[in-house]
């Protein structure tokens, strides 16, 4: 995929774009939407943020026939009225008026819980075409979808795919190609008051949006505040006269309306599927339902959670692959081959030292940079990626959820932060911007510092699982620490920060065996944004530390942090790890693991160093990513806080293991 800056899919696209027909993808999230994208697209594609927010939007090109579409893929969305800032991007997205066909792309398994969101776009008077991916696994479960009395029903075009295999794509190009609006007709009844408000109101809301004055009225009456905020904006409105009217309909109902709406909603759409969706024959629960209950409850599903740990980081990622692989790549290739041939080479052929010292010897770009970055990161990156690639195809994660939700409520956050939280397991960095999922500023701030604060990217939790494996009271004061601290800080940033208990809704897919293909394609697209973002960081990193060695920049700091060491009971050789860790922690936990492989930590200092280096500084890459995000001050802010905490964590847990004798 090649991604660029500065997609010109809002309103700055180039004059030969311009004549393009816009289609525009939306749907729940994990329904197929980007492998049905990258299918149609190819390998065209501008990956960019949407005007005025972080929220990356992907656009592409495909050619149907003659036809050439310009295609947006567009953020994942439940419904038009939104709820996190990538809802809104994907709503602003339609309120444009300029697609010319709308994708809605469902899970076919899910489609009773789907088809509301179908049934909003289509009142909505939007040009929809109706996409049942996932057609292939429906049909394993004896789930049979008449897609001819649906189209009858929704007065739309509806086609059966399968993205990932391709099947139906041929007939869904057909479609598209045939595609020709219509004017639709479709209006649910929502109740008399509901009803005779949206008839007072509608012709209040303007005429040349992407959706229709009556859907715009609905979200009125829901409350969506930006529409409420557009419509008391416009000169000659009455304000007096809409507050009157909704005063008038919150006295009628029994419920409040954005309740009774999105029932109504679900129960059209009940009805359809009762009369159009055929689902599974119940022979009782399968193996799979089971589990997929026992992994909500705390009884169960903690074990399971804590197999899925040992087996899949612990086992998969911290031996296997900071283990076995690491040990081949970093000792024997490395080790045996690729530097000492760099060295003799720079040594025979190479004149000027600080040329060698650049690429070449101790720090150089190859012997260093590079070494780290594919001898020692890479395995582990790559293994957590294949892990989490698993476990999120399989539908684990929105069990995974549910499950600590009661826990991160306590901690200012809900049940969806764990998806930026387990990602930051593979990188921090990309973590911090799928945080802009969660609901709120506050809930978005807490999840940013914690990620930054006790959330161990894959590559420097790899290193740290392999340091500590043949340690089991290390790792046991390390885990015990760095969950206490999360947890702790969690809490009191919750106390402090003022806001809203966050609400929680996310959709629980089916559990499955995890499809090779998918796993494979997001391994793929992972791996390429590694090589592609975090590679050049470690050269960089590399050049940096020899440009530190050369003005004795580098030798002084290392004296000084070298104070810093003996502080927390490091031996003073620990400080150049931790300096590596300024340009990134993953890279200070291979400067540790040189360390511990040359026989320089006991146990006890093991644990003081992953502990500290842990808590340190975010890397450069991730604390540019926070400052986008959050903006320089919140970023600056947390990294001023993190850098005198993490030390000071590392001297107390030094002493604590001093006064109480314990040697691990």
């Amino acid at each position: 995929m090649n991604q660029q800056s500065g997609c010109g899919c809002h309103g700055n696209q180039p004059d030969e774009d311009s004549a393009l027909k816009k289609m525009v993808m939306v749907g729940n999230p994990n329904v197929g939407k980007s492998a049905l994208f990258n299918r149609l697209t190819g390998s065209y594609v501008v990956v960019s943020n949407y005007p005025g927010t972080t929220v990356e939007v992907s656009c592409g090109k495909c050619r149907i026939g003659v036809e050439e579409f310009q295609v947006e893929d567009t953020p994942g969305m439940y419904s038009l009225l939104p709820i996190t800032e990538e809802e809104r991007v994907s709503r602003d997205i339609l309120l444009a008026g300029d697609a010319e066909l709308v994708l809605h792309v469902v899970d076919a398994k899910n489609l009773k819980r789907m088809l509301s969101f179908t049934l909003q776009l289509v009142e909505a008077g939007l040009p929809v075409l109706l996409v049942l991916n996932m057609i292939d696994e429906a049909k394993q479960l004896k789930i049979d979808i008449d897609t001819r009395l649906l189209e009858e029903k929704l007065g739309i075009p509806v086609v059966a795919i399968s993205a990932l295999s391709g099947q139906g794509v041929d007939t869904l190009k057909e479609k598209i190609t045939a595609y020709r609006p219509a004017q639709s007709t479709l209006e649910l009844f929502y109740g008399e008051a509901v009803d005779a408000a949206l008839n007072a109101l509608a012709p209040l809301m303007p005429a040349a949006r992407g959706l229709s004055q009556r859907t715009l009225a609905l979200l009125l009456i829901q409350g969506d505040t930006a529409i409420t905020a557009e419509e008391r904006e416009l000169e000659g409105r009455s304000s007096d006269y809409l507050d009157t009217t909704l005063v008038q309909l919150e006295e009628q109902l029994e419920e409040s309306a954005s309740y009774r709406i999105p029932m109504i909603l679900h129960q059209n759409a009940l009805k359809i599927c009762a009369e159009t969706f055929t689902p599974p024959l119940n022979r009782g629960k399968s193996f799979a339902n089971r589990l997929s209950e026992w992994s909500m409850r705390p009884l169960t599903g903690i074990p399971i959670l804590l197999l899925v740990l040992y087996f899949g980081l612990y086992k998969f990622v911290g031996e296997f692959g900071a283990g076995t692989i690491v040990d081949f790549l970093e000792a024997d290739l490395f080790g045996e081959y690729i530097s000492p041939w760099i060295n003799n080479f720079l040594m025979t052929y190479i004149p000027w030292q600080p040329i060698r010292d650049l690429l070449g010897m101790d720090y150089g770009i190859i012997t260093l940079g590079i070494r780290y970055a594919i001898a020692i990161i890479l395995p582990i990156v790559g293994t957590f990626f294949i892990a989490f690639s698993i476990i999120e195809d399989s539908g684990y994660l929105p069990r995974l959820a549910l499950l600590v939700d009661r826990v991160f409520k306590k901690i200012g956050l809900n049940g969806r932060a764990v998806i930026p939280m387990t990602l930051g397991f593979g990188c921090d960095t990309m973590a911090t911007m799928v945080t802009r999922t969660l609901e709120t500023k506050r809930e978005r701030i807490i999840a940013t510092l914690l990620l930054a604060l006790a959330i161990p990217c894959s590559a420097q939790l790899g290193v740290i699982l392999g340091m500590v494996a043949e340690k089991p009271g290390a790792m046991a004061v390390w885990a015990g620490f760095m969950l206490f601290i999360f947890l702790f800080i969690g809490f009191l940033t919750a106390r402090l920060m003022p806001g809203d208990r966050p609400n929680f809704y996310m959709e629980v897919p089916p559990l499955r065996m995890p499809r090779p293909g998918a796993v494979f394609m997001k391994t793929y697209t992972r791996m390429q944004w590694y090589f592609v973002e975090i590679l050049p960081l470690f050269i960089l990193a590399s050049v940096l530390i020899w440009l530190g060695k050369i003005t004795a920049t580098f030798d002084v700091v290392v004296s000084w942090l070298g104070h810093v060491m003996g502080w927390i009971g490091l031996p003073k050789e620990a400080a150049v790890a931790f300096l590596f860790g300024f340009f990134r922690r993953d890279y200070g936990a291979a400067g540790l693991f040189d360390l511990q492989q040359a026989g320089a930590l006991s146990g006890n200092q093991l644990a003081v160093a992953v502990i500290t280096l842990t808590l340190f500084v975010p890397c450069i890459a991730q604390f540019l990513i926070m400052k986008k995000e959050r903006g320089l001050k919140m970023a600056s802010a947390i990294a001023l806080f993190i850098f005198p905490f993490a030390f000071v964590i590392g001297g107390l847990v030094n002493a604590l293991l001093n006064v109480t004798g314990i040697e691990l």
